[in-house]
């Protein structure tokens, strides 16, 4: 998983011939630690299909208002550029791939 800052965020997410799957994190927050080995996981078992990234609100919170995340963990999927799907809320491994999967081949 990839680590992305207000400094990365358009060469690592926008500008990505692959689709990026972002999750917008926070330290404190305990559903966003519960996800993230989820995400981990699923990225490592799809990494031709999608690229998995994450971003700390409290750290790039720039990014986090532009893309109107107001509660986390969100995660918002990318291609080319543009957002195609976002989930919000802490949720199952199965659950999380089936959203994927309506919009990248898992």
């Amino acid at each position: 998983m990839i680590d992305v800052t207000t400094a990365t965020f358009n060469d690592v997410v926008l500008d990505n011939e692959l689709p990026v799957l972002v999750d917008f994190w926070a330290e404190w927050c305990g559903p966003c630690r519960m996800l993230s080995p989820i995400l981990e996981e699923i990225g490592l078992e799809h990494e031709s299909a999608f690229i998995t990234a994450k971003l700390n609100t409290d750290e790039n919170s720039m990014i986090a208002f532009k893309h109107e995340v107001r509660s986390i963990p969100t995660m918002i999927l990318f291609k080319g550029g543009i957002e195609v799907a976002r989930m919000t809320g802490a949720k199952p491994k199965p659950a999380i791939v089936a959203w994927l999967g309506e919009h990248v081949e898992v």
